[in-house]
């Protein structure tokens, strides 16, 4: 994946939190992000990325994600994380 897919459906993720009141609300006391930062967030790759990690930790919210977006792979959430910058797989050796 391509960092200007992965950051076009960043955006979405973060349209689609903004959209699910319970779902932002607890993104926003987790990150200590404000209502003025998701709103900045949008041109924000770093900012997308957190956005990303915070949904890829439940498997419920990428479901629903997914499925109220229409993307039909799972994995994209993930995939889409490991574009934006922080999101290299780390190599220990």
């Amino acid at each position: 994946m391509t960092p200007e897919i992965a950051q076009t459906l960043a955006v979405q993720a973060l349209a689609w939190v903004i959209g699910e009141d319970d779902l932002r609300d607890v993104f926003l006391g987790a990150s200590g992000a404000s209502e003025q930062d998701l709103r900045n967030g949008v041109a924000d790759p770093v900012f997308l990325a957190s956005l990303l990690d915070f949904i890829c930790m439940d498997d419920v919210w990428v479901t629903r994600f997914c499925d109220e977006t229409g993307i039909r792979n799972y994995m994209d959430p993930m995939m889409a994380r490991q574009a934006l910058p922080g999101g290299q797989q780390v190599n220990w050796t």
